[in-house]
């Protein structure tokens, strides 16, 4: 329902020191109505041109500091609104590549009331602005 809105394209940037990033990171929303514990996302997978990121390099921020994925599975105090933009950080040694290329982001939500898991995903062509 809300996939296309998912990345927000003009937020790619790289992080690190600008003459050598360590990784890249972009501001994304939940794809779904409503805001869920952060305990209640099961995947947050981020590829480049079809290629994955590893799980372990990836991490998110609500505004109340980073998790890791893994850290997220315990955090039932903290919550992703519905409609408010979150940081995806990706360790990435050089940054997000140069030129264009599609960011992919699919999120996997465990809603109480669905006997099956909500899938979002969104692609878009990217590139970090010079």
């Amino acid at each position: 329902m809300f996939d296309k809105y998912l990345i927000d394209a003009a937020s790619l940037r790289n992080t690190g020191p600008a003459d050598a990033p360590t990784g890249f990171a972009f501001e994304a929303k939940l794809g779904y109505y409503r805001g869920l514990g952060l305990s209640m996302i099961e995947k947050l997978d981020v590829a480049i041109d079809g290629e994955p990121v590893a799980r372990d390099a990836v991490r998110f921020d609500e505004g109340a500091g980073p998790l890791t994925l893994d850290e997220m599975e315990l955090a039932y105090d903290r919550r992703w609104p519905f409609g408010m933009p979150a940081t995806i950080l990706v360790d990435h040694p050089g940054g997000f590549p140069a030129g264009e290329h599609e960011l992919s982001l699919l999120q996997q939500l465990r809603v109480s009331y669905l006997p099956f898991p909500s899938i979002n995903t969104d692609s878009k062509t990217v590139a970090v602005p010079a």
